[in-house]
């Protein structure tokens, strides 16, 4: 359901390299949360998107939303997954090409003279980042849990989205 803007109250936006190995953990679950949406009919008040990494044009991505979910591999998040809410801060990859979910969410401030919508980061765990190389298997299990905590999630309502935040998980 769309609201009267005509944008989805919720985006989800998934990224990563799906040639460097466990970095595909970000496309893959946009792949999964598309499929899991085209066979229940479910999911429908959400965009979702995909890119290799998030850049500065993505802050437009954010408007007229009333929430973002941002989805990524992570090499330091403890296994299996790591949810927690952003805040809009300059960082060191804010005058990169890259940039952190943060860093965009400083740009949509920068730009719309506003705060961005409420967001939260879904990082996954990953293990290996190399070129070619393919998706580790403790990475597959990770994705797995993080791909039924992200249905869970998307179900619920974003008022209650911090309650998960407190909640342990356990790979």
């Amino acid at each position: 359901m769309n609201n009267l803007t005509g944008r989805a109250p919720l985006l989800v936006f998934a990224y990563g390299n799906p040639s460097r190995g466990d970095d595909a953990l970000g496309p893959v679950i946009y792949d999964l949360l598309e499929q899991y949406r085209q066979e229940t009919g479910r999911l429908d008040s959400l965009e979702l998107l995909t890119d290799y990494q998030l850049q500065i044009e993505h802050a437009v991505d954010l408007e007229q939303r009333e929430c973002a979910l941002f989805i990524d591999a992570s090499v330091s998040c403890p296994a299996p997954y790591e949810f927690h809410k952003l805040q809009p801060q300059q960082d060191d990859s804010y005058t990169s090409h890259a940039q952190s979910p943060a860093a965009v969410l400083a740009v949509y401030r920068k730009i719309n003279q506003q705060d961005p919508p409420p967001s939260y980061m879904l990082s996954i765990r990953g293990y290996e980042f190399g070129l070619g190389q393919t998706m580790t298997e403790q990475a597959k299990k990770n994705l797995d849990l993080s791909f039924k905590f992200v249905k869970e999630l998307l179900e619920t309502d974003v008022a209650d989205w911090l309650t998960k935040i407190t909640q342990k998980v356990k790979g």
